[in-house]
């Protein structure tokens, strides 16, 4: 259940930071004012709480393995969102990251 509750932190945490992100960036970037930075700004600090519901207290390993989820989310926000069309490389490097976020999240250790 851990395992299952930490993975969806991460999917929770990507969605608002991501979105969070985006909205600041259409607030900004595509001129559709305030409103939609403010939304920006609220979902970045809802981001902040949910990495702090990780089961793991180390907040250097939660961050560090946060930044793999990053990675993947953005290119699938950029695909649903922003008709991004993702390349081998792009979605090899999104692997890797998740890998990378495998071992240091859920491999095991002494203790």
């Amino acid at each position: 259940m851990t395992l299952t509750r930490s993975i969806m932190l991460f999917a929770a945490a990507a969605l608002f930071e991501i979105g969070g992100a985006w909205l600041v960036w259409q607030g900004i970037r595509e001129h559709k004012g305030w409103l939609w930075i403010g939304a920006g700004v609220i979902a970045l600090g809802l981001y902040g709480f949910f990495a702090t519901l990780q089961p793991d207290a180390h907040f250097g390993r939660i961050l560090a393995a946060y930044g793999g989820v990053f990675v993947a989310g953005s290119l699938a926000w950029g695909m649903a969102v922003d008709e991004f069309e993702p390349d081998r490389w792009d979605v090899t490097g999104a692997l890797i990251c998740l890998v990378g976020v495998a071992v240091i999240m859920y491999a095991p250790r002494p203790g």
